[in-house]
């Protein structure tokens, strides 16, 4: 069972000599068949293409009605008759391929709808999609081929490069973006961060906060997640980051290039969070705290220490993972010791 067509256009159908072109596989005899789309393992038919990875995953290969199947050499004798085995190094990588065969991304509907409010001064990039309801303010710079979707809002002095895409009711202000940038539905960019002080008569008193977002080429923010604008300087989103649904990041924080930022995870004031490291969901991090390079921290965990690149952690306060590992199994042996006492 494909995708639903209700929701997704498909280009197909898309032969098998395509997708074996796309793979960069030798093309066979039976380059002329015909597929409809893509869909899990589990799911296909026989006019579907699926994937499979992983040994855990065989007894569904083997019970799968899939018509194609990419797969690797090492499983490639475990396909069903009649299905065709497309062996390739990465399956799932090689799935995302043929799958923009199916479902190539929507290019722009060149237009402004009549119901957007644009500012005078606003620059708008040729080929550019502005949906219904559409605020652009005064001085910001819409890069070529964008797409705006309906109540989606750029403020005053805003910039977004070419091929930008910002989803219903997501807004950005204060905000300098790069090319490729992807806001999903109700990302909130720019907003004022959480900086104040407390008098001694115990009233709370905002700090100005005058910096600005500055969002690499290629990011992407997930729906509802908010990142503050810096107190001071920037926050900085890195080129290619992917931050999921529900992230809240906090003022003068810099996020490497290509992190991943899970749903749920809070990051605190002008920490900073080294290319590629990722962080689970959930996980809190304190403020002025350096995430390394590569590190990996895991769902939950509260980390209230810099960690090193290409490390680990888990758990609240968040420690090595190796290390908390063997601490839960030592904190389990006693807890087991100590009921055979009270038992025996």
């Amino acid at each position: 069972m494909g995708a639903d067509g209700r929701f997704y256009a498909s280009a197909g159908p898309v032969s098998l000599g395509a997708m074996r072109a796309r793979l960069g596989l030798v093309a066979a005899e039976d380059d002329g068949r015909l597929f409809a789309g893509v869909a899990p393992l589990q799911l296909a038919g026989p006019d579907d293409v699926a994937f499979m990875e992983g040994r855990r995953n065989l007894p569904a290969l083997k019970a799968s009605k899939a018509g194609a199947i990419l797969i690797e050499q090492s499983f490639a004798e475990y396909v069903p008759a009649g299905c065709v085995a497309l062996v390739v190094g990465a399956p799932q990588a090689g799935y995302i391929r043929i799958a923009e065969l199916f479902h190539p991304p929507l290019p722009p509907k060149p237009g402004i709808h009549p119901s957007a409010v644009i500012a005078p001064d606003a620059v708008i990039g040729p080929g550019c999609e502005i949906g219904p309801f559409v605020y652009v303010g005064a001085g910001a710079e819409i890069g070529a081929h964008c797409i705006l979707a309906h109540h989606s809002s750029i403020g005053a002095g805003c910039k977004l490069g070419a091929h930008g895409r910002i989803h219903a009711h997501a807004s950005m202000e204060y905000c300098i973006a790069g090319e490729g940038v992807v806001l999903h539905q109700g990302a909130r960019i720019g907003n004022e961060g959480f900086g104040f002080i407390t008098t001694a008569e115990g009233k709370h008193v905002t700090m100005p906060q005058l910096g600005r977002v500055i969002i690499g080429d290629g990011a992407e923010i997930g729906a509802g997640s908010c990142i503050d604008r810096g107190a001071g300087g920037d926050t900085v989103i890195g080129p290619g980051a992917r931050i999921d649904n529900l992230v809240q990041i906090g003022h003068n924080v810099t996020i490497g290039r290509g992190a991943v930022i899970v749903a749920q995870v809070g990051i605190s004031g002008s920490a900073n969070i080294g290319d590629y490291a990722v962080l689970a969901g959930q996980a809190g991090i304190a403020g002025h705290l350096t995430i390394g390079a590569r590190a990996r921290v895991g769902a939950q965990a509260g980390v209230m220490n810099d960690i090193p690149a290409a490390t680990d952690v888990v758990g609240s306060p968040a420690w090595p993972a190796k290390e908390a590992m063997r601490a839960f199994a030592r904190l389990r042996r006693l807890a087991s010791t100590k009921t055979n006492e009270k038992t025996g």
